[in-house]
């Protein structure tokens, strides 16, 4: 069977979660245009200013608790010169509890012109999550609009703090 040769895209995802299992936060923001749109289910962020403030503040979380914890796995990378999708998923110490999270993500990519991200949306169980992060709440309120709201609540200020802490893109 003959060897199909990656597309300029799916490097460039290829390299974004290489990046990220490095907590390579600078590798990670060549990956992205500067009006990308990024979404889960906490973060709703618009431009490379947010969505890389929110990676350069996870990694940062990670690098100064956890990092013994911190493994990234990353398959299923298909592209073309549109869109892209990815699994990816992450081992981690959930830095506001200090709980174990192995979190699973299926994302979905769309390219702009010169092939770097311009939409990333992830999509994860959060009721999941929520039980590993947050024990007890999670599990108990975990499939609630009134956990996520509040979360989603926590993660926005956080943010808001770290980039008001720090300019970089």
């Amino acid at each position: 069977m003959k060897d199909r040769a990656m597309t300029p895209q799916a490097q460039t995802l290829t390299r974004l979660y290489t990046a990220f299992a490095a907590l390579d936060a600078d590798g990670m923001a060549q990956c992205y245009a500067d009006d990308v749109q990024f979404d889960d289910e906490v973060f709703s962020l618009r431009g490379k200013t947010q969505t890389m403030g929110m990676w350069r503040m996870l990694c940062e979380a990670v690098q100064t608790k956890g990092r013994d914890d911190w493994r990234l796995a990353f398959s299923g990378i298909s592209a073309d010169a549109r869109s892209g999708r990815a699994h990816w998923e992450a081992h981690y110490r959930f830095s506001g509890t200090g709980r174990l999270v192995h979190n699973v993500i299926d994302a979905q990519f769309a390219f702009d012109d010169q092939g770097l991200i311009s939409v990333h949306r992830d999509r994860f169980n959060f009721w999941r999550w929520s039980r590993q992060a947050l024990g007890a709440p999670g599990l108990l309120l975990g499939w609630t609009p009134l956990l996520r709201n509040k979360v989603r609540a926590q993660a926005g200020a956080n943010l808001k703090k770290f980039l008001a802490a720090t300019t970089r893109v």
